[in-house]
């Protein structure tokens, strides 16, 4: 009785998926080169960032760079202009403005009824004499001056008399003074009218017969010059009255007369 066949076993397959060979040490480098380049990718540490011995290593909290933004900065170092600091203590910061030293107060000047006072912006007027008067609770000792040309009554503070340049009539040498620059050279400036016209209101809103005395002389016209300006007309008849104004009321005169005399001084000049 025959025996079957038994079959030959075949030859082992190659097994497709693993390579074999170079093919397969080529693949193991893989792993290996992508950890490097993956370390070389990332920061460092450094060797203060290690944890602590017993202690897992933790990153950083989130939220750490906006709590250092958030914390206030030191205050500024101060600046020196000489590049050092001074030896002394840092002054503190004051007011660079000189201080203004305090207004002497003038001495008092006593008016009463009947004498003739000047007032910068209104001119030369008549005390009627001292009254009381009331005000925010109050009791003001008030110069009653009135101006029989403009119709006005004013009514000054005993107080504030001084300062609100309330006098008597010039004296003889100021006078005299006046009627001295009246005979000088006209002196005008290369400036503008407007720039010159506001100065010779100021000097006429002084009250000083000197400086009134100089607009008039700078103003006035002999024959043979050029006409005056509506304006120029305007300042030198304004100059002229106030000055001749209080001539008169020194020469006890009228304002006619005064103004007279004040021509015959400018043509001797």
């Amino acid at each position: 009785m025959k025996q079957p066949a038994r079959a030959k076993p075949s030859a082992p397959k190659a097994e497709t998926g693993r390579p074999s060979g170079s093919a397969a040490r080529q693949d193991e480098t893989k792993p290996a080169r992508a950890v490097a380049a993956s370390v070389a990718k990332s920061p460092a540490k450094h060797a203060s960032d290690k944890p602590a011995p017993g202690k897992p290593e933790t990153e950083a909290p989130q939220g750490t760079a906006e709590a250092q933004a958030a914390a206030p900065l030191p205050p500024p170092l101060p600046t020196y202009s000489s590049g050092a600091p001074p030896s002394g203590p840092v002054p503190m910061r004051r007011d660079t403005h000189p201080s203004i030293p305090p207004r002497q107060p003038s001495k008092p000047v006593e008016f009463k009824a009947g004498d003739h006072v000047v007032y910068p912006t209104h001119g030369v007027g008549t005390v009627q004499g001292i009254e009381a008067m009331s005000a925010a609770g109050l009791t003001l000792q008030v110069i009653v001056v009135t101006f029989d040309e403009n119709r006005m009554t004013l009514r000054v503070p005993v107080n504030k008399a001084a300062s609100s340049g309330l006098r008597k009539l010039a004296a003889p040498d100021s006078m005299q003074e006046a009627l001295d620059t009246l005979k000088g050279r006209a002196r005008i400036k290369r400036t503008m009218w407007s720039r010159r016209a506001q100065e010779y209101e100021a000097k006429i809103n002084s009250g000083d017969p000197v400086a009134i005395a100089e607009v008039v002389r700078d103003l006035h016209r002999n024959a043979g010059q050029p006409d005056q300006s509506f304006s120029e007309r305007q300042i030198y008849e304004q100059a002229m009255d106030r000055l001749a104004a209080e001539l008169a009321a020194i020469d006890r005169t009228d304002k006619a007369a005064a103004t007279t005399k004040l021509l015959d001084h400018l043509k001797a000049g």
